[in-house]
């Protein structure tokens, strides 16, 4: 399996932003573990490219990583879609908005 983004880090930033204003923490969570696995990939990378390294660790770790973050991606594309967001914007869309915005008023 090979490494791929489908997502942007801007896009991911703007998935947890939206997620953050409209208190919908489970995309942006998602958006952040994902965040968190590119540091981790591009870290194995760092470390493969030392040769005193133990490559097979590395490689070990980037695998999974990659695995991962496949299994991630294809998680936020599936909510993305189910929840209805605008895939050009990344905005969340207005009916869920005004739901979330009534239910942190509601608490109130």
């Amino acid at each position: 399996m090979q490494y791929e983004e489908r997502f942007t880090d801007q896009e991911l930033g703007q998935i947890i932003e939206e997620g953050m204003i409209y208190m919908c923490a489970c995309p942006a969570q998602v958006a952040e573990a994902m965040r968190k696995l590119r540091e981790l990939y591009r870290y194995q990378q760092q470390c493969l490219a030392q040769p005193s390294n133990n490559a097979s660790v590395h490689s070990t770790i980037a695998a999974s990583t990659i695995q991962a973050h496949a299994t991630l991606q294809d998680c936020l594309d599936q909510v993305l879609v189910l929840e209805q967001w605008d895939r050009n914007t990344l905005k969340m869309p207005p009916n869920l908005r005004k739901r979330q915005l009534s239910e942190m008023l509601a608490e109130d």
